[in-house]
């Protein structure tokens, strides 16, 4: 017994070595710049910027794009997991491998492609000019964003929806159906409880990239659009004010915290009410 334990703490120590150096270390430099100015004393000038106007907007602004990314990207996948489960092995696993594949591709090339998409003489206005449509400007707006971040988180909400949904008996789902449950009701009562674990996984998966995001914000949004990662990423780049940027960074960590415990205590409720 002894022997397995110290077998299976020699295997950890790697990790535990790469978490220190490339994990804990940073977190600490970014807390230690984050409370002191540059003089190297303690200070909390920096983290009360976060209430400036700019900066609060641009925190705003990150925190509403997000929600309304993740809302759609759970609407979309809904109903798209379900689809997949009631298919074919198969067939499931090609339409799932369509929705992995952008996992595979670098983000900032399937972003830059639908910067070529939405442009103002990009393919969108071309198709449209075809059929003698006006033009329609999405890019450099918030709705550009949010399409590139649909399309770059999708699939985190994708795998972990499908994972849960492929868990629940079908035979449960078939005798709802046989008892005069509506679909909708059957949806409400019986599939949605039983996936809530692997929606509130995507939830969590989508919302943190989403909010910390700003490839997606300076390729789509052309700088017109600064979100709270941008301002951070400019503050450290350009501004070379790390005490700034990383106080900027422990208030966003503070939302992906907080955004942990939510996940966390609806995980616990869910695990007891099932019990």
């Amino acid at each position: 017994m002894f022997r397995s334990v110290g077998i299976r703490n020699l295997f950890l120590a790697p990790f535990c070595i790469w978490a220190g150096v490339f994990i804990f270390v940073p977190l600490i430099f970014i807390a230690w710049y984050g409370v002191t100015n540059a003089d190297g004393n303690f200070s909390l000038e920096n983290l009360e910027m976060i209430f400036q106007t700019e900066f609060f907007r641009s925190l705003e602004v990150s925190v509403i794009l997000a929600l309304v990314s993740t809302i759609v990207c759970l609407i979309l996948a809904y109903p798209l997991c379900l689809i997949l489960v009631e298919r074919a092995k198969s067939a499931g696993l090609i339409i799932t491998l369509l929705f992995v594949l952008p996992l595979w591709m670098n983000t900032l090339l399937s972003t830059m492609a639908w910067q070529t998409i939405l442009e103002k003489n990009g393919i969108l206005n071309q198709l449209l000019r075809f059929f003698s449509l006006p033009d329609f400007t999405l890019i450099n707006t918030s709705a550009a964003v949010v399409i590139g971040m649909i399309y770059n988180y999708l699939p985190y909400m994708v795998l972990p929806l499908y994972v849960a949904l492929s868990k629940i008996d079908l035979s449960v789902i078939e005798a709802a159906k046989d008892l005069g449950a509506s679909t909708w009701k059957t949806f409400y009562k019986i599939i949605l409880p039983l996936s809530l674990p692997g929606a509130i996984s995507g939830v969590t998966m989508v919302f943190i990239p989403a909010l910390t995001t700003f490839a997606i914000s300076a390729l789509l949004g052309g700088g017109k659009l600064l979100l709270i990662g941008n301002v951070i990423e400019q503050e450290f780049t350009f501004e070379y004010d790390w005490h700034l940027g990383s106080a900027l960074s422990i208030v966003l960590m503070i939302f992906i915290v907080v955004n942990m415990i939510i996940t966390l205590a609806f995980d616990n409720s869910h695990e007891e009410t099932s019990d």
